[in-house]
């Protein structure tokens, strides 16, 4: 046994791993269950087995078929998002759908169904997977896409790495032109404003996200940056171009766990007014290259140090359109009185194109993310009085950034929880998985056996 954390480093969980080299290889027999575990970004404990193995599927890293005339690219489930942007750029194709890291893998994508900034236009990273194959602890392999093994298929996309392993997949890329977007810069005072500058974007641009000062109250409640873009056309001239990007582990680094007494709501205060002024500042439209408008903090190395040794707790939550309006000012009227300044919170638009997961956490409303640091029984207070606000407005909460839901929330928000239970493998489990269901439920097996979801 190890002590391992996520991203979020909370929670520490003691676990054994084991790591996988080749896709042909059957699983490793171990006692207790397994869980796939690939780079580790999930923010709670999605991708944690506390008590258990996880099996690390970085070695699974090998690109097996890139086709350069159709943009459709197979590749082993531990290859990360980064090597298939190494591959892609330069051959005119980019990933369909992607988060706001590149160090993640895409069995991490598929298992979360990750959403990005063009989910109005382009949905899920689920919708563009083709197939996948699906290794079982019974042995059995079984080849899904939504044609074939089409039930395998919805509950594996979105499905947290529960129903199987998945070995190797197959992903359609998206056409560019060329590696630079086309990004504006839209101030906004308020909450309102950000419903209408949003509502005024979807039409004509692909990316759109916003960043909010978690801080503003009153008047200035939810005032924010919406950055919004377009891959630039072949040709462009006269817009100015963006510092040039900087790679993974050549730029900022944090060092060292920060001291708790860092961020507070003076600190916080500050950068925000200054980062609010310095970007409304700058010109607008102007040329980005694609690493620092989809990937500004992976340029920071390891910027989860920052919340200290404790770790942070994200909330992400999505609320539909009918209730967003009241449900998004509570929730920014509680952080903002809350005492724990959220340090990075973004807000942004999810569109109507629905995922072939049947778990997916993305559905058409507003997403809204917080971090807080973790200053134990306080920041649970919080986070769990904006669930309850995200409850009551028939929204939910996204499982790859939580680590605190409770299992009425996670009924509330997966009404497909019970469909989902039955493909769930019995040697599979994660401690989110055990944490939102206490209890294990007796369910019907697929083969008419009683089995016992651990």
């Amino acid at each position: 046994m190890s002590t391992s954390d996520s991203w979020g480093r909370f929670p520490r969980v003691e676990q054994q791993t084991r790591a996988l080299v080749w896709r042909s290889d059957a699983l490793p027999r171990v006692d207790g269950s397994v869980l796939p575990h690939g780079l580790g970004r999930s923010y709670g404990d999605s991708c944690l087995n506390g008590g258990g193995t996880v099996l690390l599927t970085a070695g699974l890293d090998r690109l097996i078929d890139f086709d350069p005339a159709t943009g459709v690219v197979r590749c082993e489930a531990g290859v990360s998002l980064d090597t298939l942007l190494r591959l892609a750029v330069p051959r005119g194709w980019f990933l369909p759908v992607t988060p706001g890291t590149k160090f993640v893998t895409v069995g991490g994508a598929i298992a979360n169904d990750v959403h990005g900034k063009n989910h109005h236009r382009a949905g899920t990273f689920g919708r563009h997977v083709r197939r996948f194959e699906l290794v079982r602890s019974d042995g059995s392999r079984r080849m899904c896409s939504p044609e074939e093994n089409a039930d395998w298929f919805g509950a594996t996309i979105g499905g947290l790495g529960l129903t199987g392993l998945v070995t190797w997949a197959e992903v359609q890329l998206t056409p560019i032109r060329n590696p630079f977007v086309v990004q504006e810069t839209v101030p906004f005072e308020n909450l309102d404003g950000f419903m209408r500058v949003s509502a005024e974007s979807e039409a004509d641009h692909d990316f759109t996200m916003s960043w909010v000062d978690c801080l503003a109250r009153g008047r200035k409640l939810g005032r924010g940056l919406f950055y919004r873009g377009n891959f630039a056309p072949t040709q462009f001239d006269r817009l100015p171009l963006a510092k040039s990007h900087l790679s993974h582990g050549s730029g900022l680094a944090v060092p060292v766990d920060l001291p708790g007494f860092c961020l507070n709501r003076l600190s916080v205060s500050a950068f925000n007014f200054l980062y609010y002024h310095r970007e409304r500042t700058k010109p607008s439209p102007r040329l980005v290259h694609y690493d620092p408008f989809f990937y500004p903090l992976d340029s920071v190395y390891g910027w989860n140090r920052i919340y200290g040794r404790r770790g942070f707790l994200q909330f992400q939550c999505v609320v539909p359109h009918a209730t967003a309006r009241d449900a998004l000012k509570e929730l920014l009227e509680r952080s903002a009185r809350g005492g724990l300044p959220s340090f990075l919170s973004v807000l942004k638009t999810f569109g109507d194109l629905p995922s072939p997961g049947w778990m997916s956490f993305p559905r058409p409303g507003y997403t809204l993310a917080l971090d807080f640091a973790n200053q134990g029984e306080k920041t649970w207070r919080l986070v769990e009085a904006l669930d309850r606000v995200t409850r009551e407005a028939g929204g939910a909460v996204y499982p790859a950034k939580d680590a605190r839901m409770s299992p009425e929330s996670f009924a509330a928000y997966f009404p497909q929880r019970e469909r989902f239970s039955a493909y769930v493998d019995p040697a599979f489990s994660s401690s989110f998985w055990r944490r939102v269901n206490p209890v294990p439920l007796p369910l019907p097996s697929l083969e008419g056996r009683q089995v016992s979801i651990p």
